[in-house]
């Protein structure tokens, strides 16, 4: 078949089943663009044989986009300000990546003058919605092309296909599907299907290989992570060396249970010691640093801000707003903590601020009061409590 003379088509490759499917086939009829997008966890092998197999595959061109700088600045660094745990246990590691590859596969599409854009997914889970909304979005003018979902393809017949076109390569399924990036490492199997089965250890690519114990050192300026046990490097280089040495103690593994975009009920599990040591340090340090009411109204607008990102809808404004509160909030959150790392888990010993609100000058919690008198306690706590002993007195 002739290939199509209308327009270039731009693919989403990761080398896997399901994009290699959308190489071979759409490349007896359009122009096809290979790009990948390595948010954190490739390797420069790694990218060498992506390359290699998509030029097998028939397509035109490949690139690889080296977004993991691009991922800390415009989603880690927001989802570090808000302590963004979703469900208060998983850190938003795949979720979050996908929104960036997205962003960079149609600003790619649209540098070459593409007409198609076209992607891996399937029509049951969330990609599908990220990577739409964000085409569409951003490339109303682009059509987006779906093989996989539009033609409701089951494994075997992928493989099947590749066969009859000269693809034969190693298509065993692995036991767990792992997708590693800057922010953390998802870990799918038969256990994450159903609701009563842990994943073995053995599932997690991280094993342990450390005993005993570890401190490190985070050094926060104004929220970002710019140093590690005293050097100074950028954030995502940071986070890096953190993860090198806490993934030696198995640190950061668990299975998140959440709603879907689609909405079904999903479990995943995910290692991610980095980004939850960060996350908690960072945490730490802004009990001591920010004032009540600055943590409360973080805590809701944080909550909304990990739910919409989760949901694709990282383009509405009302992310940049959430964003510029964030980075408003962290001008004094800055300072040492000290972390202690254990086989399979972590704990924070303490922090050291030049912003801690924790000063003995004021007072001692629970011990002594150095900036008011008896009475003054008193008289505070009678005015605190006015309005509800007025209403107890108007509705007894």
């Amino acid at each position: 078949m002739a290939k199509n003379n209308i327009g270039k088509l731009v693919i989403a490759y990761s080398g896997g089943l399901d994009t290699s499917y959308c190489a071979v086939s759409l490349s007896k009829e359009y122009d096809v663009h290979a790009v990948s997008v390595n948010t954190g966890g490739f390797t420069a092998d790694e990218i060498t044989t992506i390359e290699k197999n998509a030029y097998k595959m028939g397509v035109s061109t490949y690139k690889n986009i080296d977004a993991v700088a691009t991922f800390y600045t415009k989603v880690v660094k927001y989802l570090i300000f808000g302590n963004v745990l979703k469900n208060n246990t998983y850190p938003l590691s795949v979720s979050a990546e996908r929104i960036i590859q997205a962003i960079e596969i149609v600003e790619y599409a649209k540098s070459i003058g593409a007409a198609y854009i076209a992607h891996g997914s399937t029509g049951a889970g969330n990609d599908q919605v990220r990577f739409d909304m964000i085409f569409q979005t951003l490339a109303p003018h682009i059509k987006i092309i779906t093989p996989i979902r539009d033609g409701s393809l089951t494994r075997q017949q992928e493989i099947d296909y590749l066969k009859e076109n000269g693809i034969d390569m190693s298509w065993e399924k692995s036991k767990y599907s792992v997708n590693k990036g800057l922010w953390g490492t998802s870990v799918g199997g038969v256990e994450t299907l159903n609701s009563e089965k842990p994943l073995p250890s053995a599932a997690y690519p991280s094993q342990i290989q450390k005993e005993g114990e570890e401190k490190v050192i985070l050094t926060f300026k104004n929220g970002e992570f710019v140093a590690f046990n005293g050097e100074e490097n950028t954030p995502e280089v940071n986070i890096e060396k953190l993860n090198d040495i806490a993934s030696a103690f198995a640190i950061g593994r668990d299975i998140h249970v959440g709603d879907t975009i689609v909405g079904i009920k999903g479990r995943v599990g995910f290692e991610a010691a980095a980004a939850l040591i960060t996350i908690k340090a960072h945490h730490l340090l802004e009990k001591h640093t920010l004032t009540k009411w600055q943590l409360q109204h973080k805590e809701y607008l944080s909550s909304f801000y990990g739910m919409h990102l989760h949901e694709g809808q990282y383009l509405d404004p009302v992310m940049r707003d959430t964003e510029a509160f964030l980075q408003s909030s962290q001008k004094m959150v800055s300072g040492n903590v000290v972390a202690t790392l254990k086989p399979y888990h972590f704990s924070l010993d303490g922090i050291v601020s030049k912003h801690d609100l924790m000063s003995a000058k004021f007072g001692s919690y629970g011990e002594e009061n150095k900036a008011w008198t008896a009475d003054d306690a008193k008289g505070f706590i009678k005015i605190l409590g006015n309005q509800n002993k007025i209403y107890q007195q108007v509705n007894s």
